[in-house]
């Protein structure tokens, strides 16, 4: 192989492993998986840990890597204002990247490892053009609501010990998706020409930014008032500690939801309210498993 062939295909892994998002993975993207963890009476870090990088390296960031693949975006999309372009052998690699995910996933057990198996099952049904739930409004929404909303809570649950999937551990798998579909669509709202070009019908495409609005007013509070009042059987002071904080980056996101106004050049505006909402959403969590871990 030739200097200007190995040139070549390190800048392909490079493009590669950019396509991965791992700061989008590990910033934005973990409040359900950490979240899981509160409402484990015990929490077994070692596991957790390992399987917090498992979910967020290898499942989330091939997810994301084989959804560039068939997106083959040229404008900003999440967490890339400029995605670079991909090639075929990439298609293959992202199946591989969760694959080794699963084998990581497979000693915690039969509902764990369907957990995430469910999981990649949804990332084809939501990307591949002969089923693209993605073109879809409501579609998407459920394969986002339950792939990295109720099945990344469950993992993140489990994965710190939680001693079954009880019916209010899944209501409040319900109230963690809602929570995190509430900001989803926003980040179609730059993309709106670009997808309606590929033939998809977004949320962002079928209902316009007032319908992202909406669907935020609706879904947070609801999602909130779930999650809270699951967790206060568990762990009370920390559920009224995420209700209070919760409440308040309702009306923070709500402010600034409405300065939006669909254009395009919106992005960075965009990005810095996704990246804050859950950056301090994230950070909020960390702190409430420090508090866990040193009392």
């Amino acid at each position: 192989m030739g200097a200007i062939a190995r040139a070549e295909m390190l800048t392909e892994i490079l493009n590669f492993l950019t396509h991965l998002r791992l700061h989008y993975q590990l910033l934005i993207l973990p409040g359900g998986y950490l979240l899981g963890g509160l409402y484990s009476p015990d929490i077994d870090w070692r596991v957790f840990v390992i399987q917090f990088l498992n979910v967020h390296v290898f499942l989330n960031g091939g997810v994301t890597a084989y959804n560039s693949y068939w997106d083959k975006d040229e404008g900003p999309i999440g967490g890339l204002k400029a995605p670079p372009p991909m090639t075929a052998w990439m298609h293959p690699a992202s199946l591989v990247v969760q694959l080794i995910g699963l084998v990581i996933a497979w000693p915690l057990g039969p509902s764990y490892v369907a957990l995430y198996g469910v999981t990649m099952l949804l990332s084809v049904a939501y990307s591949w053009p002969p089923i693209r739930w993605k073109g879809h409004p409501w579609l998407s929404l459920v394969a986002v609501g339950v792939g990295t909303g109720t099945n990344t809570f469950l993992m993140g649950y489990l994965a710190a010990g939680g001693p079954g999937l009880s019916p209010m551990i899944s209501l409040a798998a319900v109230g963690v998706a809602l929570l995190l579909l509430s900001l989803y669509p926003v980040s179609q709202v730059f993309q709106i020409e670009e997808d309606a070009a590929r033939g998809d019908t977004t949320f962002a495409t079928a209902y316009g930014l007032a319908g992202v609005q909406r669907w935020f007013v609706l879904a947070y509070p609801a999602g909130l008032a779930i999650a809270a009042l699951c967790l206060s059987t568990v762990r009370p002071a920390l559920a009224i500690a995420f209700g209070a904080v919760g409440l308040g980056g309702f009306v923070l996101n709500a402010l600034q939801l409405r300065r939006l106004t669909g254009a395009t050049g919106e992005y960075e505006r965009v990005m810095r309210l996704k990246y804050g909402a859950s950056l301090s959403f994230v950070a909020f969590l960390v702190g409430c498993l420090a508090w866990i871990r040193l009392s």
